[in-house]
């Protein structure tokens, strides 16, 4: 800690000398070691405290500039040490500025007041008019969010939630913002009760108002040219530029916002991407991405979602005002000028084209397309299974995740095929197999949801989902066997037993975790009971993220035995066969129908445009310099590899079983 000192009459005469000047000399305290030579044109009100000034700051371009403040009214400021200030257009009021920070030509930097700085702002989530306003904090994750926004028919789990949250924002409020250490500001507007992060960059930013931008050394913040930001928190490793407009948001950790993006009450989370477009009052789980222009993302729900150009939603189907939500579960897809009529639900995987007004809750079908033909949407259930796009973008996700800090504030869960997902399944087999008995002989279709389903179409889902259960199943069986030493039945029951039975049953998906409902309920019981905390909420909610192998093994099991119809302790040698046998199958069934929809993106048509002057000949030696061959394709090859490993180890489970 410093220890300051009033100025002696030799400093301040020298202070007089390059034109400084104070209300009261007395005001002015400095650090032991204090030097007046860098400082020039400054003007001191209120109680100000300076350190040490020696750093040679070296800019781009070799420029050098000396630690000094220069050119700049303060009031009621701690400037620490080799801090450099220069060109101050109004002045700094109530700042803690950081040792070795940079801050050159700014409009104005300060604090008005006691302020939270962004904590506690009503983000109006998903209705535009109210009714799930989510009161943004620091350090908010998407599951918390996701309970405090979706749980609203619990009353005393919110208002304990509420009053949580409440705390913590009061414990934020100051009269006094603080600007961390090698902070760089430069070129900026207005800069007003906003409290900066270590190693944060703005650089030409317009307007910041009333939020906190929380950086580190490790995630560093960086805010650019034309961007405006009120009522908000930025959270580490984040990108807001070119000319982004935020009001009202919460940003999460890695995510990339720009090209005069624009966005009212919404909630980002890890990961995010919005460049072009707009969002209004959206929910945006991690790995939500909308990267085009006249993109409008809209009171609803997303997460691992990929927004097509002109992808348009619209709650204006009211009586009593803009009421209507949607809800798209993980890895919704939306093509170019796709369009949803609010409310609809949206089943995981599923990719939307064309424009659907029917207000259509797909949910128990996912992995689905939702194509409109002749006015109608039309439904293919389970066809998204096999495409590789999707399962190229499911690849994509773990090795894009642009959060470098050290905490990771949403737990996230990449699975395509889980507990969450398949127990759709489980219930979309149902549903279709009841449509298929209810079908009229004579009738090529069935209505389900306000769409239109072929009967071949039902039949394909079916035998898509089963296969994607065996699949599951057999991977997990896969998981456990693989390495064991097994000489009778008794070590099999052995490998299948578990410390605990939970996740049989349904299960959730909080944005990004997933979690057996049995465990969320408990959770929420124990929120409005114990009045948790939201450290202990936290925790409790990475705790169950941890768990998942365990629990996803556990309902693996309960299925299994459904399948099988009868309990653990009397599966015998040939039925476990019997299900690796069965897994291979289908995931050899799988894997040749991605790669078949692969083989598309090498057929005569998407050669079209390549060897534009030359012949046939010249078109394919362009082709195969530009793109690669099939063969040699990453993603082919990763699919090919898998099929090997999957076919030994099949093999090889079996071939020790049957020994």
């Amino acid at each position: 800690m410093t220890n300051y000192r009033s100025l002696n009459e030799r400093e301040i005469a020298t202070l007089t000398v390059y034109g400084c000047s104070s209300e009261n000399w007395k005001d002015v305290q400095v650090a032991e070691n204090f030097s007046p030579s860098f400082f020039q044109n400054v003007h001191f009100s209120g109680k100000v405290f300076l350190g040490t000034y020696n750093k040679i700051f070296e800019l781009v371009g070799g420029v050098k500039k000396h630690a000094g403040i220069y050119n700049c009214i303060l009031h009621n400021c701690v400037i620490e040490n080799d801090v450099f200030i220069d060109n101050i257009h109004n002045y700094i009021a109530n700042y803690q500025i950081g040792e070795g920070s940079f801050i050159e030509n700014v409009d104005l930097l300060m604090v008005d007041g006691f302020s939270s700085f962004g904590n506690g702002v009503k983000a109006s989530v998903m209705i535009e008019s109210g009714g799930r306003e989510m009161e943004i904090f620091e350090n908010l994750s998407a599951p918390f969010a996701y309970i405090f926004t979706f749980y609203r028919h619990r009353p005393e789990l919110i208002r304990s939630i509420q009053y949580q949250i409440e705390k913590f924002c009061n414990s934020k409020q100051s009269d006094k913002g603080t600007i961390g250490k090698y902070v760089q500001i430069v070129n900026c507007g207005n800069i007003k009760n906003v409290c900066i992060g270590d190693s944060a960059k703005l650089e030409g930013t317009s307007l910041l108002e009333n939020g906190t931008i929380i950086s580190n050394q490790q995630a560093s913040v960086y805010i650019g040219p034309g961007v405006q930001c009120k009522n908000f928190i930025i959270n580490s490793g984040s990108t807001i530029t070119e000319s982004a407009m935020i009001l009202n948001c919460f940003v999460g950790q890695g995510c990339l916002i720009g090209k005069q993006f624009s966005a009212i009450d919404s909630l980002f989370f890890a990961n995010f991407q919005g460049l072009h477009g707009e969002a209004v009052s959206i929910f945006a789980g991690p790995y939500t991405v909308t990267h085009h222009k006249s993109t409008l993302l809209l009171t609803a729900l997303f997460s691992f979602m990929n927004a097509g150009s002109g992808t348009n939603q619209s709650n204006h189907m009211y009586k009593l005002g803009p009421v209507h939500q949607g809800i798209t579960e993980r890895g919704v897809k939306t093509s170019s000028d796709s369009y949803i009529m609010w409310p609809a639900k949206i089943g995981a995987f599923t990719v939307v084209l064309g424009s659907h007004k029917g207000n259509p809750d797909i949910s128990e079908l996912p992995f689905s397309y939702l194509i409109e033909n002749d006015g109608e949407s039309h439904l293919l259930p389970g066809i998204n299974l096999h495409s590789a796009g999707t399962i190229r973008d499911v690849q994509k996700w773990p090795k894009r995740d642009n959060r470098a800090d050290n905490i990771k504030l949403d737990p996230i869960n990449f699975d395509f095929l889980s507990p969450y997902t398949l127990s759709k399944a489980i219930k979309g087999i149902e549903i279709l197999k009841g449509l298929l008995q209810n079908i009229d002989e004579s009738s090529s279709f069935v209505w389900y949801q306000n769409c239109k389903i072929k009967r071949s179409s039902i039949k394909k889902g079916i035998e898509l989902y089963e296969m994607a259960i065996n699949q599951f199943i057999g991977n997990k069986l896969v998981e456990k066997l693989n390495g064991q030493k097994i000489e009778s039945k008794k070590d099999i029951i052995n490998i299948f037993s578990s410390d605990f039975e939970i996740g049989v049953g349904d299960w959730v998906d909080m944005v990004g975790l997933l979690a057996p409902k049995s465990e969320v309920d408990k959770l929420l019981d124990q929120i409005s009971i114990d009045k948790l905390s939201i450290e202990t909420i936290q925790n409790k909610l990475n705790e169950i993220h941890s768990n998942y192998a365990e629990y996803s093994w556990n309902w693996a099991k309960g299925v299994l035995g459904k399948m099988l119809d009868k309990s653990l302790n009397d599966i015998e040698i040939l039925d476990i066969i019997g299900i690796l046998e069965q897994w291979k199958k289908s995931v050899l069934t799988f894997e040749d129908l991605i790669l078949r929809d692969a083989k598309k993106e090498f057929n005569s048509i998407s050669k079209t445009g390549f060897g534009i002057d030359g012949d046939e000949t010249d078109k394919q030696l362009d082709f195969i310099a530009v793109r690669g061959t099939f063969e040699e394709n990453s993603f082919v090859k990763d699919i090919n590899n898998q099929i090997n490993r999957t076919v030994e180890i099949a093999d090889k489970l079996i071939e020790n079983l049957k020994s």
